[in-house]
């Protein structure tokens, strides 16, 4: 692979990007910062562009180098994590990516389960928007969350889920919300990630349009979920992803469970090479499982008439 530039440079590319300093980065690696100068500049004769653009006020990334750093960074990383692995005796690692909302409010809670069924699996977790790049070995399998447009992937549904209007008990008794028009007239929390805008379900389940103007907007539906608990109006989110405030009765459905939008939209992804790793079958019949338990609980639940507020 003569077109891969030698490891020390890329090394050096990476320190530098991360501490936005040539000394920083010569001093963890080791090295004088004149020899972190030569080898950024080896890299970018390689490449024909500039990677950093220098200044008195020192060090930042060209665009350029952004765009490398994007794509080397997590090839680096991974790298890295491999080494580790094998100075600690590690064999069988499993590196698992995730949409951040599903990874902390329904994939942590239940990983204790996976780690007592599979001892000697070694699990590392990340969590991002974006997803993971497999053909820079960041990830064996990605929970991603949106419409499944992913070609050459294996791309398996995990659940179905309800997307309502969740509010408080409080503000519900406090707003006494019995009529669907009555939410133009509280605040309405936006979750800006989401694939269910709240335009679409006042377009499913009214002759009212959405407003256009929201007290709070969130790009987690962690934050949406925890403004909702302290009062700040209803959100609309995945049941899924409200299990816990659900179960505590921190929040509750606004009309029930029967105005909700049903989706799917979270999905575990691998590339087919994957599909035979000891560690991937596990992790994937776990995860299966765990989403049957799910939609058993939240198919009682919508299965229950709502209560009066």
């Amino acid at each position: 692979m003569a077109s891969v530039p030698p490891i020390a440079n890329l090394l050096a590319f990476e320190a530098v990007a991360r501490r936005r300093s040539f000394a920083l980065a010569a001093a963890e690696l080791h090295l004088t910062a004149s020899a972190i100068s030569h080898q950024i500049s080896k890299l970018e004769a390689q490449l024909s562009v500039r990677l950093f653009e220098r200044s008195a006020h020192g060090v930042r990334l060209s665009q350029a180098g952004e765009a490398y750093l994007s794509r080397v960074g997590g090839a680096i990383a991974a790298l890295a994590a491999a080494t580790d692995d094998m100075k600690q005796g590690v064999n069988n690692s499993l590196y698992v990516h995730s949409a951040p909302s599903i990874a902390s409010l329904w994939l942590m809670p239940r990983l204790r389960g996976f780690a007592e069924a599979h001892p000697g699996i070694t699990l590392n977790l990340s969590a991002a928007h974006t997803h993971s790049d497999f053909g820079l070995g960041q990830a064996d399998i990605d929970i991603r969350y949106g419409v499944p447009e992913w070609p050459d992937l294996e791309v398996e549904p995990l659940f179905e889920e309800l997307v309502l209007p969740l509010a408080s008990p409080e503000f519900i008794r406090t707003h006494k919300l019995r009529r669907i028009e009555q939410l133009l007239e509280v605040p309405l929390i936006q979750s800006n990630v989401s694939i269910v805008q709240w335009s679409d379900w006042f377009r499913a389940f009214s002759d009212r349009r959405a407003p256009d103007r929201f007290g709070v907007r969130f790009d987690r539906a962690q934050m949406s979920l925890d403004a909702a608990t302290q009062g700040l109006g209803v959100a609309l989110e995945s049941a899924v992803n409200a299990g816990g405030h659900l179960a505590s009765g921190a929040l509750r459905p606004v009309f029930g469970y029967e105005q909700a939008i049903k989706v799917k939209a979270h999905f575990a992804v691998y590339p087919p090479r994957h599909a035979r790793r000891p560690a991937v079958v596990a992790f994937l019949a776990w995860l299966h499982s765990e989403a049957s338990r799910t939609r058993q609980v939240h198919g009682r639940a919508a299965s229950r008439r709502p209560q009066p507020a």
